[in-house]
């Protein structure tokens, strides 16, 4: 492993016994205890190179340990194991062996082989290298994410017990026996989903060939035969038939029981493992080894997949790459995006980035021609796509002039009133709950909890007002401005849509989609179904209408990507309505002509290429890569000056972080936090939320980013080696900071 980072040298210490060991690492333990003897060690490859679980970026290295004679066939590249390391045992992963140490002093010998698995293969320690690397964290970290625990009762499934061990006969052995032959696929058909795309055909002809295309499809299919699903199960099929693998990463629960479905279906259940969280530690474990050891051939799941131990990988898809979702939620916050383009390269496998509005990451590599493009032409999308009023424009304010303050406006009503006559009829909102937020009904001064300053909200039409922070209930609330006791609300959720709608339609029925009550499928009969955005059911046949509510206030929300965000959102619930032929119709709210002029002409390849080249000129993401530096005043200004950024970055701040921020990224954070472990170092709450006082930006370009990030790994390991100061928590692409 190259070293990137500086880090503290490994060293010899004279112990009360006379011998020499490491040195330790970690302030406040002494330095560790040898054996009396030292155990024989291995003739071939003594030396191995272990990843210590530990969050401390000093020891984000390897080291170096002996490999005892008797653990010699057990201790293999991949496998978990115990060491002793500044005078307590530590987990870790034995990542390779090598024939001499690189250092002087008296090594320590491997405490335990925990399982003679392999769990962590040489392509995924490579992924997971350049993930920290990229993401200015450790390497540990991002391994914690890849490989999920171990479960001894699963492995017992995989590996045969030392008394089951027969004669030894040519062939594999029993801690890796002979992958399942995946059962035979048949090639891509003449005519499938691709058919309709320019560059489609050609791609998945590439695919089958052995190749390894790169391309951004912008997908026409939200329901039915020629979904989105069934356009990834063809890229996969083409992949599958050429004798290689396939991973699949989606963002949420919902995708993936869909595409699933459609993949299990078309290979086979055998072929399919399924790799997600949710579903608990012993079927995760179990479905990765049965990728690890090549009886499944196709991973699909959420962030974690991305890691999947795909043997002979050919390709990685990824659904709705523009879904926060795919952010991890701990250190080092990786993009499951840059996870996937980083293994494509690596391993030399095709990638496919699809989802219905195309993101200003994916049209950058449409620019830079790192990708091609696959999209529909413009006979297709007419075809294809439903027909889309804006509900704000010219034509509607003449005979609606009070179009524009409506809620719901004259031309959303009439659609909603037409589409009930033929199936059902879907409503977007931005919002869950009867009413998120309230105002001073007197001075329209936003509500406030008098405890911790959060706001207030009603959960039902005579329920109190309880804060969404902290939850205690204030029933005596009194405006802070002007002291008026009486509330109106400012946003109206799921729930009081639902509500109104009801009374406006009776006898229709109402089906409410968000928060915890989310539904999947919707019948092909009469009905108003009011969603959040994402948890948009599906209509077997389409919705005979979809109206778009609360445009304004997507498009109002105070982050560099609310116009991009609210695009993506409605390009993902109008998708879902019937094609124009087939009279579908689709009315979006808003005042925002540009951004609702891309949806009426169906355009989302064009939206993206507008947002880049703003970006670009203004120096903002993604044209250009930027780090979050969080802390105390003095300790980021400590931080900065020990690099050299001049020329290369452009520094802002340090700034004050809002109020608000810190305590929504404290909530956060402790909900994140991983349980305690044997020799784990728990970082502070601070340190890992970014909860100092004050905050500061590096942008810095593509060409510089590799530079810029060596040196924030180097500048923060070697703080904390010294334990000085206060701690510095850096990001890097953050979605929640601009």
């Amino acid at each position: 492993m190259t070293e990137n980072t500086p880090h503290p040298t490994r060293q010899s210490s004279r112990q009360p016994d006379g011998t020499d060991g490491q040195l330790s690492l970690l302030h406040g333990f002494g330095a560790a205890k040898l054996p009396q003897t030292d155990p024989e060690r291995a003739r071939i490859l003594p030396i191995a190179h272990v990843v210590l679980d530990a969050q401390l970026p000093h020891l984000d290295r390897f080291f170096d340990y002996s490999v005892p004679a008797a653990m010699d066939a057990e201790a293999q590249p991949g496998v978990r194991v115990k060491v002793r390391f500044a005078g307590r045992e530590h987990a870790g992963f034995l990542a390779e062996r090598v024939a001499e140490a690189s250092t002087t002093a008296t090594l320590l010998p491997l405490g335990k082989v925990v399982s003679p698995l392999r769990v962590l293969t040489p392509e995924i320690l490579a992924l997971a290298t350049s993930v920290a690397a990229r993401s200015v964290g450790t390497v540990s970290d991002v391994l914690r994410s890849a490989v999920p625990p171990r479960m001894a009762r699963v492995e017992a499934e995989f590996v045969l017990p030392a008394t089951a061990v027969p004669e030894p006969v040519p062939g594999p052995t029993p801690s890796e026996p002979e992958p399942a032959r995946p059962r035979e696929v048949p090639g891509p058909p003449a005519t499938g989903t691709f058919q309709r795309y320019v560059n489609g055909p050609a791609y998945l002809q590439h695919l089958a060939a052995g190749e390894s295309p790169r391309a951004v499809l912008t997908s026409l299919g939200g329901y039915g035969s020629r979904a989105w699903t069934e356009e990834l199960t063809d890229a996969v099929a083409a992949t599958v038939a050429s004798g290689r693998g396939a991973v699949v990463v989606v963002p949420d629960q919902r995708d993936l029981a869909r595409v699933e479905a459609v993949l299990v279906a078309r290979l086979g259940a055998p072929a399919v493992a399924r790799l997600t969280g949710e579903d608990g530690a012993t079927p995760r474990y179990r479905n990765f080894l049965r990728v690890l050891q090549g009886t499944a051939t196709v991973a699909v799941g959420t962030r974690s997949a991305a890691y999947a131990p795909v043997r002979n990988l050919g390709l990685v898809c990824l659904w709705d790459d523009g879904d926060d979702q795919h952010v991890e939620q701990r250190a080092p916050y990786q993009h499951i995006r840059d996870v996937v383009l980083l293994r494509a390269e690596h391993e030399g496998a095709g990638i496919l980035l699809s989802s219905f509005a195309r993101s200003t990451e994916a049209q950058r590599l449409v620019d830079t021609g790192w990708a091609r493009a696959i999209q529909a032409d413009r006979t297709e999308v007419r075809r294809a796509s439903p027909r889309v009023v804006h509900a704000a424009d010219a034509f509607q304010m003449e005979r609606d002039p009070h179009a524009a303050q409506a809620r719901i406006p004259h031309a959303a009503w009439a659609a909603a009133q037409a589409g009930l006559k033929k199936g059902p009829v879907l409503l977007q909102v931005a919002r869950t709950g009867f009413s998120p937020a309230v105002a001073c009904d007197r001075c329209r001064h936003p509500a406030r909890c008098s405890v911790c300053a959060g706001p207030l909200a009603q959960t039902g039409r005579n329920a109190p007002l309880a804060c969404r922070w902290c939850g205690r209930p204030d029933n005596h609330w009194a405006c802070s401005a002007c002291g008026g006791t009486r509330v109106r609300a400012t946003v109206a959720g799921a729930t009081r849509t639902a509500e109104e709608l009801g009374r406006a339609f009776p006898g229709v029925p109402v089906i409410s989609s968000a928060g915890e009550h989310i539904v999947d499928t919707v019948l092909d009969v009469p009905a108003v179904v009011v969603a959040t955005s994402g948890a948009e059911p599906v209509a077997a046949e389409g919705y005979a209408a979809v109206i778009l509510l609360d445009g304004n206030a997507m498009l109002s929300r105070e982050t560099l990507r609310a116009g991009e965000d609210a695009l993506r959102r409605w390009f993902s619930a109008a998708i879902l309505a019937r094609p124009s032929t087939s009279g579908g119709t689709v009315v979006i709210t808003g005042d925002d002509d540009v951004a609702v002029g891309h949806l009426v002409r169906w355009d989302p390849a064009g939206a993206a290429s507008r947002e880049l080249v703003e970006r670009q000129e203004l120096g903002l993401p993604p044209a250009v890569r930027y780090a979050v530096l969080t802390g105390t005043r003095e300790a980021l200004v400590h931080f900065l000056e020990g690099m050299d950024l001049e020329g290369a970055a452009r520094v802002v701040g340090p700034a004050p972080v809002p109020p608000d921020v810190r305590r929504e990224a404290m909530l956060a954070v402790r909900a994140a936090l991983p349980p305690r472990g044997i020799g784990k170092a728990m970082p502070s709450t601070d340190a890992l939320a970014g909860q100092g006082s004050h905050r500061v930006l590096l942008f810095f370009p593509y060409r510089t980013a590799a530079g810029i990030t060596r040196q924030l790994r180097a500048r923060r390991a070697a703080l904390s080696a010294r334990r000085t100061g206060d701690p510095v928590h850096i990001r890097l692409d953050a979605l929640d900071v601009l």
